[in-house]
Formats: C-alpha cells, sequence, structure tokens
C-alpha cells in the first residue's frame, strides 16, 4: 500500500458498540487488517483484552494491541465529521440512508480532505440502540436476502471495509478541496447550545418539550454542516440571548 492509501485508511474508525463475544472483536480485528484499516474503537467491550481475541486475529494482533477502548459512544466519534450507523432497520430519521457501495465513495473523499470518519456497528443480537442511531449523520444498510438476512458482525464490517478499499483504490487525487465539516462533537455543542437557548427564549418548554429537539436534529442532520456553518450559528443563538445567558 502506498503513502497517500494509507493516509487515508488511517482516517476511518471501526466503532464496536458493547461487543459481547471476544472472538468477535478478534475476527473484526482479522477483517480490517485484510482491507488496510486499523484503528478500532471499542464502547464497553464485555471482555477485552482476551486470549480468545487473540486467536481469532489472526496475526492481527497489532490492530488489538492499539484498539481504544473507550466507555461512551460520544468519545469514540470525537473528532468525526462522518460517523455511520450500520443498520437493518428502518428508522424514522430522515439522515441519508446508504447501501455500502454508496457509502465508501463519500467516506474516502472526506477522508482525502482530512477529515475523521467513522463507521458503527453495534451488538451481536441487537444492533445500534435508537439513541446511537441518532447520535450518528449518516445510515448504512447490507444488502440481504430478505428470506435470510443474518450476517455476524466481523462480515458485515469485512464488506464495509471491502468497499472502502475499493473506493481507495480508486484515483481520488483529482478532487478540489471542499469546506471542512463539522466535528462530531462540535455539533453535539451546538445542539445543547440550541436547546438552551430555545428554553432561554421561551420558545421550548423543558417540562414539556413535545419532538422539538429530535425534528430539530433530524432537519440539521439532514444538511450536514460544515464547521464555519456551526461557528456562525452559535454565534446567531449568543446574540438572541441577553449578555449574562451568552455562551
Amino acid at each position: 500500500m502506498n503513502k497517500p492509501e494509507t493516509q487515508l485508511l488511517d482516517r476511518v474508525r471501526v466503532v464496536l458498540s458493547h461487543t459481547s463475544l471476544p472472538r468477535n472483536i478478534g475476527s473484526v480485528a482479522r477483517a480490517m487488517k485484510t482491507m488496510g484499516l486499523s484503528r478500532l474503537y471499542l464502547v464497553n467491550p464485555k471482555r477485552f483484552p482476551d486470549p480468545e481475541a487473540t486467536t481469532l486475529a489472526s496475526r492481527a494482533d497489532d490492530i488489538l494491541e492499539n484498539a481504544v477502548v473507550v466507555s461512551s459512544l460520544e468519545e469514540a466519534l470525537a473528532g468525526c465529521t462522518q460517523t455511520v450507523a450500520t443498520c437493518p432497520r428502518v428508522h424514522e430519521l430522515s439522515v441519508p440512508r446508504h447501501n455500502p457501495r454508496q457509502i465508501a465513495p463519500i467516506l474516502v473523499e472526506r477522508a482525502a480532505q482530512g477529515e475523521e470518519v467513522a463507521l458503527v456497528f453495534g451488538t451481536e443480537m441487537s444492533g445500534l440502540s435508537n439513541e446511537e442511531v441518532r447520535s450518528c449523520n449518516r445510515l448504512v444498510t447490507i444488502p440481504t436476502n430478505p428470506d435470510y438476512s443474518s450476517l455476524n458482525l466481523a462480515q458485515a464490517v469485512q464488506i464495509l471495509a471491502y468497499e472502502l478499499r475499493c473506493a481507495v483504490d480508486d484515483d481520488i487525487s483529482h478532487l478540489e478541496e471542499k469546506p471542512q465539516l463539522a466535528a462530531h462533537d462540535d455539533i453535539e455543542r451546538f445542539y445543547v447550545h440550541l436547546e438552551q437557548t430555545l428554553v432561554g427564549l421561551h420558545f421550548l418548554n423543558p417540562d414539556n418539550p413535545k419532538r422539538l429537539m429530535p425534528r430539530l436534529r433530524r432537519m440539521f442532520g439532514r444538511i450536514q454542516l460544515e464547521k464555519l456553518e456551526v461557528d456562525i450559528l452559535r454565534g446567531v443563538l449568543n446574540a438572541a440571548l441577553p449578555p449574562d445567558n451568552k455562551r
């Protein structure tokens, strides 16, 4: 693998949330390494490190040794502009939905701009929770036989890693520089700021919020906010509050 390819794939995180079986973590590490991915994040794994994970990694031990273990999905996604939830079910969220072949070029394009991207996978039995899906700004669904759609965790990672590898192998050097998208944690701070401002303006009743904030999240999630746009929006929110309430 040449240096440009390494730099692109090094900006891709594979995030496993609440993995129960160490052997699945090891199998995921093996799937990642075959396609040139190296950054594994583990959110509250039930057992890790574990000899079973090392055995199933099959000489991808370096990925396990460098895995980042965190206590929340928020930590795993910090700094990422593209956060992709792998989800077989249809959700109410109006965020972009893709199949693996569609999402891979998008992620590679953003990585080529120097941005961090993340693929998020849920537990072996139930997948990602609704809350975890809402934390991401894109969805990806792997097409399967509707009569038998069973994929294990490592298989799902392998499919997406393969599509990323194919997209990286395409020539993307011609892409022009694009505006920097806002990172996940910047957008989350914006949502907190927005909610506090709406409460301060008496537009949102904290005792009876209904579904205002989820709808606003859905609206902004469709836009793919740029960093500068988030700064502008937070400036507007500051201007809307009295001086003693500014953030």
